[in-house]
């Protein structure tokens, strides 16, 4: 049976996993869905039609499933949809998606977002992602797998993100970030995150691959410009797997609006 605080407000219409714990001050609306074993520990409000996995924990004064911050919202019942695992610290927002932007935002398992992260509207986010304090997230971005956001960091709208990219203290991000690699500043790329796939498991001879491919593509003056560098893959047989992922994500980027390869599907 769950546990829930006298002094909380549970819609009985909300739906309430095994070992629930609820702690004083919440509010929990009448379409949430609430996983086993997850914990909302005092101050918590969660609302909208809202779908949470089991095994999270919320910290006092998130808002999780409110309505999105965007004018074109209608009403409609979008939604919102967390999976396992997931420690949302304090004073954290996550918003349901829109009509628009495919009706849903979704956070993957295993992911920790810090004080004060603002995941917006029709987001997508993977596993295994660290978002840390005060970082701003705008609607409709997509992100991977174990990514790294460092405090303060700042999303554009339609940004996607690689898996086990590394973003510095407050970054600037507007256009797409490759997979694998760090960034500072406005966008700019500062090398692989060597730390983070050692992390996760990546070999050297994996490292080494992709090293000599950042070099090529993004910090060696003396060779060819970006776009030519990138153009010679076309004929290049035989990619090593994990360098093909990042010269086709380029290549996708290169080919969208303003940086963004989502916005480009925007008029679609």
């Amino acid at each position: 049976m769950a546990k829930i605080h006298s002094l909380s407000s549970i819609d009985p219409r909300a739906r309430i996993g095994d070992d629930c714990e609820i702690g004083a001050f919440c509010v929990v609306g009448p379409d949430v869905t609430l996983g086993a074993g997850s914990q909302l520990l005092n101050n918590v409000t969660i609302l909208g039609h809202t779908t949470i996995g089991k095994n999270n924990t919320f910290f006092p004064n998130s808002v999780i499933g409110a309505v999105p911050q965007d004018l074109k919202y209608r009403g409609g019942p979008c939604r919102l949809e967390i999976g396992d695992h997931n420690k949302i610290r304090e004073s954290v927002t996550i918003h349901i998606g829109t009509e628009l932007g495919g009706g849903v935002t979704r956070l993957g398992n295993h992911n920790l977002l810090m004080v004060n992260v603002h995941l917006g509207h029709d987001c997508q986010f993977g596993n295994h992602n660290v978002i840390a304090n005060n970082t701003m997230i705008a609607g409709h971005v997509e992100c991977g797998n174990g990514v790294s956001f460092m405090g303060a960091v700042g999303v554009h709208h339609f940004v996607t993100i690689g898996d086990f990219a590394y973003l510095g203290g407050q970054a600037r991000i507007h256009h797409d970030v490759p997979p694998f690699v760090k960034v500072d500043g406005a966008d700019q790329i500062r090398g692989l995150n060597t730390t983070g796939l050692k992390r996760a498991g990546y070999s050297q001879s994996d490292i080494d691959v992709l090293e000599e491919a950042c070099r090529r593509l993004f910090y060696d003056k003396k060779q060819k410009p970006f776009a030519a560098v990138l153009s010679e893959y076309h004929t290049n047989n035989g990619l090593h797997p994990l360098v093909k992922i990042l010269v086709d994500f380029l290549k996708r980027r290169d080919a969208g609006k303003n940086g963004r390869y989502l916005e480009s599907l925007r008029a679609k």
